[in-house]
């Protein structure tokens, strides 16, 4: 009987990764609660990833496949999670300007009899930002709903100067190792089919 990839989340960055890869999924939104603290960041977003899948997929049949997903930004050790507020945004813009910091993503397949998980780093290298470019894109509402308070795939592309790992991952889904992880629940995306 054919299988069912449900994705546990309501983000649209990661509802168009996974169609750009060629996935045929539905999406049911996890209710689960996030853990803010673990003994790192690698374990927090594994953690996340695994418990969003979980509460997803009590919900479903044998048959689906569901993927969970974190996604945080890292700097200097410090979690920066979405911001609360437009000063807040702004603190994390100033701060993630001219340095390098990490995105971390973690990700979990949950089936019938398995579960899997796993997490990716991306290093990336912001140039130096002035407070009215700051200002200026964060009056564009873009920073408010997304970890670091930014989307490189969006107007703050501007920012990176470099990076280094899979970009996917920094937008909020690392495709290359989902990719790997679903074939072995027997998910392939429809062009492989």
């Amino acid at each position: 009987m054919a299988k069912n990839l449900i994705l546990a989340s309501a983000s649209p960055r990661r509802k168009e990764i996974l169609s750009t890869a060629g996935y045929s999924y539905s999406v049911i939104p996890s209710r689960a609660e996030e853990l803010t603290q673990s003994e790192s960041v690698y374990s927090l977003v594994r953690e996340n990833s695994l418990a969003k899948a979980r509460e997803v997929y009590n919900k479903c049949g044998e048959n689906d496949i569901v993927i969970g997903a974190d996604t945080v930004v890292c700097l200097n050790g410090e979690i920066l999670g979405k911001p609360k507020d437009k000063r807040d945004a702004f603190f994390m813009l100033k701060s993630l300007s001219g340095s390098n910091h990490e995105v971390v993503s973690g990700y979990a397949v949950i089936g019938s009899d398995s579960e899997e998980s796993g997490y990716c780093v991306t290093k990336v290298k912001f140039r130096e930002l002035s407070d009215d470019e700051i200002n200026a894109y964060i009056e564009t509402n873009e920073p408010m709903d997304k970890a670091g308070a930014y989307g490189i795939q969006e107007k703050a592309c501007v920012f990176a100067e470099s990076f280094e790992g899979d970009f996917f991952n920094i937008i909020g889904l690392p495709i290359a190792p989902l990719y790997t992880l679903l074939k072995k629940f027997g998910i392939s995306p429809d062009w492989q089919k």
